[in-house]
């Protein structure tokens, strides 16, 4: 692992000398290439002259001890060496969760879509929550949100709904939210006071560009209609909706958020092109199986991830083991420790599959 390292911080003098060019300075494409490329480099090439720095220290203590008597001399030696030790050991472990393998969808926006499952109005009510919840969170990362698509009920629940979240890293945080979230909770439909358990089902999927799924317009039906709604934008008196079928895969794709019929039209394709790239991610993960069940599930989308219990006040993440006492904060979008949590869980088992 330490001989890769050798050759970073050369190389990241290399890219910084080349930011500096007028030529690349001009090339808009090659100028965001290298910086991110610095941008990734940089914290390995920090961690690793770091943990050199500490490896001379404590060679350094151990030499000075070897010729030095004076007891309180020897003490500070020795405390330093033990600090230097420490630092070794803390920047090592770094240092190899800074070379697992990137995923190169991380810094991809995504395409979420929330649909309610078993529990009827209930279900549909705690569709509209949790999409509250990524919004919320959203918001507090200063991303974008755009709906495509929802299909709302009178009492204020979606069936349906499909929104883009637009934002640096927004794959890498919201990749570990597909699967099947769970709610138990006596509901605002139920007068008898009895808890009851309804479930949802998120799909996360990463925005897909023209390079990783190519589309034969001639595969694709597209139909206007007129958009319906409970009011608002939503509910105009042109076909501005559009409704595109995917011949080839039988996927349907509704899409009524703008007045622009040429508006809705992109975005139904940006829906596609990301399904299209999610299958093709699917495919990958069925294919590693072995590898995905070591890791947080980010593909399985029947796997039941997440319980929200309002009478206990609790959230509870079975594939970590994480359970919460902030219920009503995580709703509002409180939900960074549980994904930090989630991201340590899948590093440590990356790491652990490294080292067998």
């Amino acid at each position: 692992m330490f001989e890769k390292l050798e050759d970073i911080p050369a190389r990241l003098e290399e890219v910084l000398r080349m930011l500096s060019e007028p030529d690349v300075a001009s090339d808009p494409a090659r100028f965001q290439k290298l910086m991110k490329e610095q941008s990734e480099l940089t914290p390995v090439a920090d961690a690793y002259r770091a943990w050199k720095k500490a490896g001379e220290t404590e060679q350094d203590c151990l030499a000075m001890l070897d010729g030095e008597s004076d007891p309180e001399m020897r003490e500070m030696l020795r405390e330093e060496l033990a600090d230097a030790r420490q630092a070794r050991d803390r920047l090592e472990k770094e240092l190899k969760v800074l070379l697992l393998p990137k995923d190169p969808n991380d810094d991809k926006n995504v395409i979420v879509e929330i649909r309610a499952g078993a529990g009827g109005d209930e279900a549909a009510l705690f569709a509209a929550e949790i999409y509250r919840m990524y919004v919320h969170y959203a918001e507090s990362r200063r991303w974008k949100v755009e709906t495509m698509d929802a299909e709302e009920i009178g009492i204020g629940g979606m069936k349906f709904v499909s929104f883009m979240i637009t934002g640096q890293g927004a794959w890498s945080m919201l990749k570990y939210e597909s699967g099947v979230h769970r709610v138990q909770r006596v509901p605002e439909t139920e007068s008898g006071g009895r808890i009851h358990t309804s479930t949802i089902t998120v799909a996360i999927m990463p925005e897909a560009e023209d390079v990783d799924v190519k589309i034969d317009m001639n595969d694709i039906r597209f139909d206007v209609f007129r958009a319906s709604g409970n009011g608002g934008q939503c509910v105009n008196t042109t076909d501005s909706a559009v409704r595109l079928t995917h011949i080839p895969t039988g996927i349907v794709i509704s899409c009524q958020d703008e007045k622009s019929q040429l508006k809705n039209k992109d975005k139904a394709l940006k829906v596609l092109r990301a399904k299209l790239y999610d299958m093709e991610l699917q495919k990958a993960h069925d294919a590693q199986a072995e590898a995905r069940r070591s890791q947080v599930g980010t593909g399985d989308r029947s796997e039941k991830i997440r319980t929200y219990n309002f009478p206990q006040g609790r959230v509870t993440d079975h594939r970590i083991g994480l359970t919460l006492y902030k219920l009503e904060r995580i709703l509002d979008g409180d939900l960074q420790e549980i994904i930090d949590a989630c991201i340590a869980a899948d590093q440590a088992a990356k790491l652990a599959k490294m080292e067998q």
